[in-house]
Order: structure tokens, then C-alpha cells, then sequence
């Protein structure tokens, strides 16, 4: 569905990411891997067209778009939820939803009204609120909505940057099953995440973004278990943070279950 081929790119003429090669096959959860400031977040810029590819091709569904803008990708079928959530905390549930279904503007009202249902049927907190203002909403209710206005554009691949950042343990472990749900339903899910262990324990591949470029790939289960990834991304034989390391062990053993199941 996404492929990448040598890109380069960056801010101005300083390259971030270099000749990067990466894959999304329909139907499957693919994740970037690397510590922050790894170029995770420009290279997820680059495939929704936020940045321009300094050198390279970006193709979906074997179609180059490196050259589209954004709107034309959006249409194209994909979605991107930047990092940050970036709602628009002045503007109702409803409104935020309809800003991200945009791209369908010419569908009747009806049509409209159907997909945000649909949309909150994921979504329980959202369809209770649905015309209160956001502003005063938990970080995890605005992380909530803002895969569900990316939800709204109907995607082929959702891009997701960062999702668990910042979030409570107990809405980190929303967030994940939810992740692999949508995956399950047929949406290609391209996940740029730091917590490695629980992004990996749901994937079906996995890159590791080191100074901009590849450093290692594979299917996400067999880098959860590599040694190497153990000691750079997931706390192995460190004292500060055991606590949290365990609670991760814990939910990434349950959704490797899940996953199973």
C-alpha cells in the first residue's frame, strides 16, 4: 500500500531522515521505533506531505505522491494524527469530527451524521459529549478524538504519531487494543511511537529509527525479543523506572494475547 523509496528529507537543507526504505502492506500495523529526535516525527511529515521528500519517491497503492499536497493525500486515503492530538479546543466534539471528514464535504448531511455514529461507536466518551466544547477535556479524551477525526476522512492508512505521549498508564492501555482494533477492521496503521514494548507487541513489523536513517527491521515479535532493542528501547537492567517497565511487560504480554486471540 505505502512505499518508501530512499527518501531524504528534513528542515530547510538540513536533512533528518536519509535514504530511508520502508513498507506498509494493506491490513497491518507497522511501527517506527527510536528514541526522540530519532526523525520519527519527520518522517511521518514527509509520507502525509507536511514536509517536502528532499530526494526519493513515496508511493501508495504503486501511485508516486511525493509531489501532492496534502489535501490531495488526504483524499488519497490517508489520515494522519500528529503528534500533540491538535484539536480545536474552542470547537465542539461534532465540529471537530465534521473538520476531519472535510475531505467528504460533498456527501449529504446524512451521510455526514452516519460516519461521526459510526466513528463513536469506537468511542463511548466521545458520542456522550458529542456538542460540548473541548476545551476542558482529559488528554486522553483529546488523544481519543483526535484518531477519531482522522477516522472520519474514511482512511486506507492511518498515521499515527506518538499516541501514548503523555498519556496515564491506564489510558496508554485504551489506547494499544484500540490500535490493533482498527488494524483488525481492515485500516493499514503505520504507528510512530516511542514506548517500544507495547508498539512492537502489537505490530506486524517494525523499523528502528537511529540518527535519521534504518538501523533494524523485522516483524515486530522477533524485535521485542531481540537483545539489542531490549538493551536501547526497553529499560532492560535499568533501576530508575522499574515500576513502569513491569506495568509494560504486563500489557504488552496481554496484547500479545490479544493478538493471538
Amino acid at each position: 500500500m505505502l512505499e518508501l523509496r530512499g527518501i531524504t528529507t528534513g528542515y530547510g537543507a538540513t536533512p533528518v531522515v536519509h535514504d530511508i526504505d520502508l513498507t506498509v502492506r494493506a491490513g497491518e500495523i507497522v511501527t517506527l521505533v527510536g528514541a526522540n529526535g530519532a526523525g520519527k516525527t519527520t518522517l511521518v511529515k514527509t509520507i502525509s506531505g507536511l514536509l517536502p521528500a528532499q530526494r526519493g519517491q513515496i508511493l501508495f497503492e504503486g501511485e508516486r505522491i511525493e509531489r501532492l499536497s496534502p489535501r490531495a493525500r488526504v483524499r488519497l486515503g490517508i489520515a494522519h494524527v500528529p503528534e500533540g492530538r491538535q484539536t480545536f479546543a474552542g470547537l465542539t466534539v461534532a465540529e471537530n469530527l465534521e473538520l476531519g471528514g472535510y475531505v467528504h464535504r460533498n456527501r449529504s448531511a446524512e451521510d455526514i451524521a452516519q460516519r461521526m455514529q459510526d466513528v463513536c461507536r469506537r468511542f463511548p466518551v466521545l458520542r456522550e459529549r458529542l456538542h460540548e466544547v473541548v476545551a476542558n477535556f482529559s488528554g486522553g479524551q483529546h488523544q481519543m478524538l483526535a484518531i477519531a477525526r482522522g477516522l472520519m476522512a474514511d482512511p486506507k492508512l492511518l498515521i499515527l504519531d506518538e499516541p501514548s505521549l503523555g498519556l496515564a498508564p491506564v489510558l496508554v492501555a485504551q489506547i494499544f487494543p484500540l490500535i490493533a482494533e482498527l488494524r483488525d477492521r481492515g485500516i493499514a496503521i503505520l504507528l510512530s511511537e516511542q514506548n517500544a514494548r507495547l508498539s512492537l507487541a502489537i505490530a506486524d513489523r517494525g523499523y528502528v529509527i537511529e540518527n535519521g536513517r534504518v538501523a533494524l527491521s523485522g516483524e515486530g515479535r522477533e524485535l521485542l525479543r531481540s537483545t539489542d532493542i531490549a538493551e536501547r528501547y526497553l529499560g532492560v537492567g535499568a533501576a530508575v523506572g522499574a515500576i513502569n517497565v513491569s506495568r509494560d511487560e504486563q500489557l504488552a504480554a496481554r496484547l500479545r494475547q490479544l493478538m493471538q486471540d
